[in-house]
């Protein structure tokens, strides 16, 4: 392994634990909702609960040791640290795989299928199935360094993780991603397609709607989700790609402000019938939550939407290579292939799933791990190293 990749373990201090317990017993709290349901936003009397937790529960030493079984690292790549997880297969012939997460979520979204995609043996799969896993923090999240200047948008974060790839010694590879990691990953599928063997993604919102005539049921779903979208659920994105400063205020001071901010989408965008205890525990819920406060990334987070959406939009990308589409019902814009089409040449797989949304790892190991592998297996061959 280069000399340049630090190993990284996961060391959070009892000053910033303690200052945790003390905001969230201090918090200054808005009167309830007016409503009996999230229409308003996340409900006061859960949101109350999960700071009490939070304070006097939830044990993050506990939660720490349980992230740090995964083998972690950090290289510096275009004058920036990159914090990621590198959980090697114990089968040799293993793929490389790169997989990326976005907003609000983190390498915590993965934590349930990394094992089941290193070792299948081990959870009932073939070992011709297994992955080398490679988990980066995007940029600006997590314990990954914070960009200082503009200019850390999608494609850059692809030619980064191109890089790291690179210098992990894997010269051909595979690569997934959902929400902002469906950006990157269709991007490294087009700037990389000498190594990327192919990509597989759960959402496709730059994908433009094309709509001839009546609407096929496929289509009416996602112009449906997008109504809804941006009627009701994308006053996040138009804050965060406008002020993602003036936001940052609030968040980096209140964790329960933070909580709210995110557990909000997981309420949103998970298919959890109503509630996101109802798919996700409590703990995982913190856990992912703990990586924006520990971290104070709210604002650097957030600059990724003013990168994207802000003064200098990105245009989109045209991937050549294999790509593999998995639709899961409760996706904020379930992908529609025709719409695809133009820009993913070559979708060679699409599946309907039958359950899940937005955080497809996170909500369904089981069924994400599968189709990971389904669609991979058909571009495996002997890897270079």
């Amino acid at each position: 392994m280069s000399a340049e990749i630090k190993p990284y373990r996961i060391s959070v201090g009892d000053d910033v634990l303690d200052d945790l317990k003390s905001r969230l017993r201090n918090t200054r709290w808005p009167e309830a909702e007016l409503v009996d349901d999230w229409s308003q936003g996340a409900p006061l009397k859960w949101i109350k609960d999960i700071c009490r937790y939070w304070a006097d529960e939830y044990d993050w030493r506990a939660r720490e040791a349980r992230l740090n079984r995964f083998t972690q690292f950090t290289t510096e790549i275009d004058g920036l640290d990159i914090h990621f997880l590198h959980v090697r297969s114990p089968h040799p012939q293993a793929m490389p795989l790169i997989i990326t997460h976005g907003w609000p979520g983190s390498v915590v979204e993965f934590h349930k299928v990394i094992e089941p995609l290193t070792n299948p043996t081990a959870y009932g799969g073939n070992a011709a199935d297994a992955f080398h896993v490679v988990c980066p923090s995007m940029p600006g999240f997590g314990f990954s360094a914070k960009p200082t200047t503009t200019g850390w948008g999608v494609d850059r974060i692809a030619a980064a993780w191109a890089v790291l790839m690179d210098r992990l010694g894997y010269a051909r590879y595979g690569a997934q991603g959902g929400d902002w990691g469906s950006a990157v990953t269709t991007a490294l599928g087009a700037q990389d397609g000498e190594h990327c063997a192919g990509i597989h993604i759960t959402l496709a919102m730059a994908a433009r709607p094309n709509v001839d005539g009546q609407p096929t049921p496929e289509e009416a779903r996602a112009l449906h989700g997008i109504k809804y979208y941006a009627d009701w659920d994308s006053g996040y994105s138009k804050q965060q790609s406008t002020r993602p400063q003036t936001l940052g205020y609030g968040l980096t001071d209140s964790p329960s402000g933070q909580a709210a901010w995110i557990l909000e989408k997981f309420w949103a965008w998970t298919h959890c019938d109503g509630h996101p205890e109802n798919i996700l525990g409590r703990d995982e819920l913190l856990d992912n939550v703990m990586l924006y406060w520990v971290t104070a990334t709210a604002a650097s987070s957030a600059r990724l939407y003013w990168e994207s959406f802000g003064p200098k939009r990105r245009t989109p990308h045209k991937v050549t290579i294999p790509s593999g589409v998995a639709v899961f019902p409760k996706e904020i814009v379930t992908p529609v292939r025709r719409w695809m089409e133009g820009s993913y040449t070559d979708i060679r797989h699409w599946r309907e799933m039958p359950k899940g949304g937005h955080f497809a790892a996170f909500e369904q190991p089981e069924l994400f791990a599968g189709e990971v592998r389904d669609f991979f297996r058909t571009l495996r061959q002997p890897m270079a190293r």
